[in-house]
C-alpha cells in the first residue's frame, strides 16, 4: 500500500482536458510551482473551463457542493496551544525554576536531617504546591487567552464580494470555493489564491508573501511559465489589492494556498512580550534579588546566635522563596485580558495587549469624519445643474423621496450612478436597505432611483468597458462606457476643484457651452455654498470619446461639467458626549479629512470639536508648503485644528510630527492608503464595518461599530486597566513589607524564633493575595477616570508616587503586625531565650501575625480600590468579587487557626474573639489612615483628579 499522504482534491481535477493540480499538496514545492504556472499561462476562457467556473459565477448549489468537498476557506488553527506543550511551558518560567530548585534543596535538607524535621518536609511540599498552583493558573489563563483571542477575532467581519449566478453577493471569506468569481477593489484583502480574468489598473502589495512592499501591477492576460509569486496575473491569499479593480477566479483555498504553506511554517513562532510585561518582569526580578539578599542577611545574622545550620538555611530559603512575587506576571496578563474583553463589549476590538497600555496615555486623536463622527449613511439632499439648485427629499438608503425638477438632472444622476461600483441591496427579512460598497456612490444610486432611473437597466444599455479607479492624488474616478451605437463616452466624478480643472465646458439646457472664468466662479461658489451647509460635494462630468479606449490622462480631460451633488451624513448622536469626555480628559482631537474645509468645519461644530469662532483650518496644499519646523509649530498650538483636503501621505506626516513632539497618538483610518499611518501611530484604529481589510490588518484596534464614541470609551477603559494594574501592584508589594518587618525586627531584637514561618507566608500568598489581586484587576472603571490629563509617555509603572504608597500602606501593616507579635510575647512575661516552637504563647503570637496580615490585606484591598476618591463614596460593594476573595482568605485563616490538622501543619493556635476584634480594629485603622491620605491629597490639589496613586 502506498504511504504517500492523501492529496486534497481541487476544482481543476474535475475539469475536462489535461489534469492540472493547482492546490498545494504533500508532493513538495516543485509540484505547486508547476500547477501555478499552468494556471497563469491559460487564456481567460480556459481558466473558467479548468476550474469549472463561469463568467456568471457559480450556481449556489454547485458552490455548496464544492464547499462540502474542499472544506472552509480558512487556515488551520495554530498548534501553539497544544495542551502538553502549553502545560510544560509553565514549568520553564524563571520563577518556576527557582521554586523547583528551592523545593528540591528543601527536600534534600529533610532527607539529610537525622531525623528529618517534619517542618522542613512541610515547607518543601508547600513550595512544590506553589509551583503546581501557579502552573495550573498560568495554564488556564493562557489556554483561555487563546480561546478568547479566537472568539474576538471572529467578531471582525472578514467578507468578500463574489458573483453567484451573475448576482454580486457579499459573503464570509471562509465560504469561498475553487471556481468562485470574486470581485476586488482597492483596499480589499485577497481572500484566496486566484487568477485574474479582468483587471483595471490593478496593483497588489505582496509584502505578506515576499517582504516587498512596493505595489506590483497585475494583468488578466496569460503570462509565460515561471515561479508562482512572479505570475503577474495571479493574486494570493494574504496580499492586498492597493489600486484598481478586478475579477478573479479562485483556484486554491485555505491551507492549500501559498499563504497557507507559509502560515504553517510560521505557526510556531514565539509570541513577543509587551513593554509593560517586560517592565513588570524586571521589577519582579529585582524583588527576587531583594528576597535573595534578605534571605542571605537572615542566614548571616542567625548563624552566630547558635541556631542549627540546616534549620537556619531552610528558614532563610523559605523566606526568600515566599517573598518572590511568583504570580505577578500571571495576574498582569489576566488584568490586561479583562480589559480587552471589556473593550470588545464596548465595540472596540483590541488585537494586541500593548494597545491596552498605550490607550491609557493617548493624548491626541486624529480622526476621520465620515463614518466615524457621522453615521456613514450618505443622503443626497441637493443637486446643482444648469445654474439651478434642486432639492432631494428622503433620508437614508431607501429609494423613497422626490427630486425637484428631475428632468433637468437626469444626465447628472445617470453619470453619478454609472461612475461607481456600489450596489444598492434591497431589504431581506428584517434588514433595511443597505449599500454594498462606497456609501457616497450608494447615495448617488438612491438619488437616481428617486428621479425614476433604473441604474441596472442603464448599465445594461451602456455597458462599462474601462475604469480608472479613484486615487488620493487625482481625487476623482472615471469610467468608460459604450452606447447602443458603438460609440464610447466617459463619466467622471470627484472633488469639485480638482474636476473643474479638467473641464473646458458646462452643460446648459442639454447643450455643451464653454466654461468661462465667470462660470467657473459660479460653480465654485455653488460648491462652497453647499459645503458651508455641511454637505459633502461631488462634481460630475462627461466626455465623448472618439476612437479606441483612452488612457486616464485622455479620458479625464476636456470634460463637460454636468453639475454638483451635495450629500449629508448626519452626525452620530453619541459623538458629542464622547467629544466632551475627551475635552475633560485633556485629549486633543484633530479632524483629518479629505472633505472641503467648509464641510469639515460644519460637522466639527455640530459634534463639538470646534466651539470657537476661528479654528485653524489647514488644507493639503498648505501642508505641502510647510517644512518640518513650521509643521511642528502648527501642531504645538493648543487651538482647534482641522486638516482638510489631505491625502494619506499628509496624515502620515502629521502623525510623525505629533509623535516627534512626544504625543501618544491614536489615528483612525479605513482605506488601504491609511495603512502606513495606522502602523506608525501608537494606536492605529480601523473601521470594522466600513474599513478595508488592509486597514484592519494594519491597525491594533478595530471599531466594530465605526463610532468615535467607541474610541473615547476605549481610552477610558485603557486608563482604568492601567490604574487597576497599579492597584494590585500596590496591594501585592505592600504586604511583602508586612511579612519582612516582623522577621527583621525579631532577628535584631534577639528573639530566637521567627514571628512568621515560611509555610505561613506561602499560605498568605495563596490565600489572601492571588484571588484579591485578580479581583482588583477586574475593578470597575472609576467615575473620574476621564477627568485627569493623559499619563506622560515616559512615566514608569513603578513611579515615585506608587512606591510611596506601597511604603505608606506596607509600613502601617508592618507596624501593626510587629505590635501584636511583641505585645503577645512580652505580655506573657517569658524571657525570649525560653521560648520554644511548641510554646502555646509563641503559637498564638505567630497566629496573630499571620491573621493580622490577612485581615489587614482585606482592608488594604478596599483602600487601594480608588486613587483619590473615598472608597465609602464609591461604595464598598462595587466589586463583589473582591469582597468574596477577601472573605475567602479570612475563612482560610480561620481554618488554619481552628482546624487541628491545619494547626499541626502551620503550628498555629486558636484565636479568641478579642484577638479577632483587635485585628479588625488594626485593619480598620489602616483603611482610616488611607482615607485621611486621600482627603489630604484632594484638599491639596482639588483640581487634579484621578491620576495620583
Amino acid at each position: 500500500m502506498s504511504t504517500r499522504p492523501a492529496r486534497r482534491e481541487t476544482a481543476v481535477d474535475r475539469a475536462d482536458g489535461p489534469r492540472t493540480d493547482v492546490t498545494p499538496t504533500a508532493r513538495g514545492p516543485d509540484r505547486r510551482d508547476a500547477s501555478a504556472s499552468s494556471v497563469a499561462i491559460l487564456r481567460v476562457a480556459d481558466v473558467f473551463a479548468a476550474t469549472g467556473g463561469s463568467p456568471r459565477g457559480l450556481a449556489p448549489g454547485e458552490a455548496a457542493a464544492r464547499r462540502d468537498r474542499y472544506g472552509a476557506n480558512e487556515l488551520p488553527p495554530v498548534s501553539r496551544g497544544h495542551v502538553r506543550r502549553l502545560l510544560a511551558a509553565q514549568f520553564t518560567d524563571l520563577f518556576a525554576v527557582v521554586l523547583l530548585v528551592s523545593s528540591a534543596i528543601t527536600f534534600l535538607a529533610y532527607w539529610l536531617g537525622q531525623p528529618g524535621d517534619p517542618a522542613t518536609l512541610q515547607l518543601a511540599l508547600a513550595i512544590l504546591g506553589v509551583v503546581l498552583l501557579n502552573a495550573g493558573i498560568g495554564f488556564a489563563q493562557e489556554y483561555s487567552a487563546e480561546r478568547t483571542a479566537e472568539s474576538l477575532q471572529a467578531m471582525v467581519p472578514h467578507t468578500c464580494r463574489v458573483l453567484r449566478d451573475a448576482v454580486r453577493r457579499e459573503l464570509p471569506a471562509r465560504e469561498l470555493v475553487p471556481g468562485d468569481l470574486v470581485v476586488l477593489e482597492a483596499g480589499d484583502a485577497v481572500p484566496a489564491d486566484c487568477r485574474l480574468v479582468e483587471a483595471q489598473e490593478a496593483a497588489v502589495n505582496n509584502a505578506a508573501l515576499t517582504g516587498e512592499s512596493d505595489p506590483v501591477a497585475r494583468v488578466a492576460e496569460p503570462v509565460p511559465p515561471g515561479p508562482p509569486l512572479q505570475a503577474r496575473n495571479c493574486l494570493f491569499m494574504g496580499t492586498d489589492l492597493v489600486a484598481g479593480t478586478g475579477k478573479a477566479v479562485v483556484f486554491a483555498t485555505g491551507a492549500a494556498t501559498e499563504f497557507g504553506r507559509i502560515f504553517r511554517l510560521a505557526a510556531t513562532a514565539p509570541r513577543q512580550r509587551t513593554p509593560l510585561q517586560r517592565q513588570v518582569s524586571v521589577m519582579a526580578r529585582r524583588v527576587a534579588a531583594v528576597a535573595l539578599a534578605t534571605g542571605a542577611l537572615l542566614f548571616a545574622v542567625r548563624i552566630p546566635s547558635g541556631q542549627p545550620f540546616v534549620d537556619t538555611f531552610v528558614f532563610s530559603l523559605g523566606v526568600m522563596v515566599a517573598l518572590v512575587p511568583e504570580g505577578l506576571p500571571a495576574t498582569l496578563s489576566v488584568s490586561l485580558a479583562i480589559g480587552v474583553r471589556r473593550m470588545a463589549r464596548r465595540h472596540a476590538l483590541v488585537k494586541q495587549l500593548l494597545a491596552v497600555e498605550a490607550l491609557g496615555s493617548t493624548s491626541v486623536i486624529c480622526t476621520d469624519k465620515t463614518g466615524t463622527l457621522t453615521q456613514a449613511e450618505m443622503t443626497v439632499v441637493r443637486l446643482w445643474a444648469d445654474g439651478v439648485p434642486h432639492t432631494v427629499t428622503g433620508v437614508g438608503y431607501a429609494p423613497v423621496g422626490e427630486v425637484a425638477g428631475a428632468e433637468s438632472v437626469l444626465e447628472l444622476l445617470r453619470a453619478g450612478a454609472l461612475c461607481g461600483n456600489a450596489r444598492l441591496v434591497p431589504p431581506a427579512g428584517r434588514d433595511t436597505w443597505r449599500v454594498l460598497g462606497d456609501t457616497t456612490e450608494g447615495a448617488l444610486l438612491v438619488a437616481a432611483r428617486k428621479a425614476g432611473l433604473d441604474p441596472e437597466a442603464e448599465e445594461a444599455r451602456t455597458p462599462r468597458v474601462a475604469e480608472h479607479p479613484f486615487d488620493s492624488v487625482r481625487k476623482l474616478m472615471s469610467t468608460v462606457h459604450r452606447d447602443s451605437d458603438g460609440g464610447l463616452f466617459a463619466y467622471a466624478k470627484g472633488a469639485p476643484l480638482e474636476l473643474l480643472t479638467r473641464c473646458d465646458a458646462v452643460e446648459r439646457g442639454g447643450t455643451r457651452t464653454p466654461l468661462t472664468d465667470a462660470e467657473r466662479g459660479r460653480v465654485a461658489a455653488a460648491a462652497d455654498d453647499m459645503a458651508g451647509q455641511g454637505l459633502r460635494v461631488l462634481a460630475v462630468a462627461r466626455r465623448e470619446i472618439p476612437g479606441p479606449r483612452p488612457p486616464p490622462e485622455e479620458a479625464e480631460t476636456r470634460l463637460t461639467l454636468l453639475g454638483l451633488a451635495g450629500m449629508y451624513d448626519p452626525p452620530r448622536p453619541e459623538v458629542r458626549d464622547a467629544v466632551d469626555a475627551c475635552r475633560h480628559a485633556r485629549v486633543r482631537i484633530v479632524m483629518v479629512t479629505g472633505d472641503h474645509p467648509l464641510t469639515a468645519e460644519a460637522v466639527a461644530r455640530r459634534v463639538g470639536i470646534v466651539r470657537g469662532p476661528d479654528p485653524t483650518v489647514v488644507t493639503g496644499p498648505r501642508l505641502d508648503a510647510l517644512d518640518d519646523t513650521a509643521l511642528d509649530a502648527l501642531l504645538a498650538g493648543s487651538g482647534e485644528l482641522l486638516l482638510c483636503r489631505v491625502s494619506p501621505e499628509h496624515k502620515m506626516r502629521v502623525v510623525t510630527a505629533l509623535r516627534r513632539r512626544g504625543e501618544v497618538v491614536a489615528v483612525t483610518g479605513d482605506g488601504a492608503n491609511d495603512a502606513p499611518a495606522l502602523k506608525h501611530a501608537d494606536i492605529g484604529v480601523a473601521m470594522g464595518a466600513s474599513g478595508t481589510d488592509v486597514a484592519r490588518e494594519a491597525a491594533v484596534m478595530v471599531l466594530l461599530d465605526d463610532s468615535f464614541a467607541s474610541i473615547t470609551t476605549a481610552v477610558g477603559l485603557g486608563r482604568s486597566v492601567y490604574r487597576n494594574i497599579r492597584k494590585f501592584l500596590i496591594y501585592l508589594f505592600s504586604h511583602n513589607i508586612a511579612e519582612l518587618a516582623p522577621i527583621l525586627a525579631a532577628t535584631f531584637a534577639g528573639f530566637p524564633l521567627v514571628p512568621i514561618t515560611a509555610v505561613q507566608i506561602l499560605a498568605i500568598d495563596l490565600g489572601s493575595d492571588v484571588l484579591p489581586a485578580l479581583a482588583l484587576g477586574a475593578e470597575p472603571m472609576e467615575p473620574d477616570v476621564m477627568n485627569s490629563p493623559p499619563r506622560p509617555r515616559q512615566e514608569r509603572l513603578f513611579s515615585t508616587a506608587v512606591m510611596g504608597r506601597i511604603l505608606f500602606l506596607g509600613g502601617i501593616q508592618a507596624l501593626g503586625v510587629c505590635a501584636v507579635f511583641f505585645w503577645h510575647v512580652n505580655a506573657s512575661g517569658i524571657p525570649y531565650a525560653d521560648f520554644t516552637r511548641s510554646d502555646p504563647v509563641y503559637r498564638e503570637a505567630i497566629t496573630m501575625v499571620q491573621a493580622g496580615i490577612v485581615v489587614s490585606q482585606f482592608f488594604n484591598a478596599l483602600a487601594v480600590r480608588t486613587d483619590r476618591e473615598s472608597v465609602f463614596r464609591t461604595g464598598l460593594s462595587g466589586n463583589p468579587w473582591l469582597l468574596a476573595a477577601g472573605c475567602l482568605g479570612i475563612g482560610l485563616m480561620a481554618a488554619i487557626s481552628y482546624a487541628p490538622p491545619l494547626q499541626a501543619v502551620f503550628h498555629t493556635a486558636p484565636l479568641a474573639a478579642a484577638d479577632w476584634a483587635v485585628l479588625a480594629a488594626f485593619g480598620a485603622l489602616l483603611l482610616a489612615a488611607e482615607e485621611v491620605r486621600k482627603w489630604a491629597l484632594r484638599r491639596r490639589s482639588p483640581g487634579a483628579e484621578g491620576g495620583t496613586p
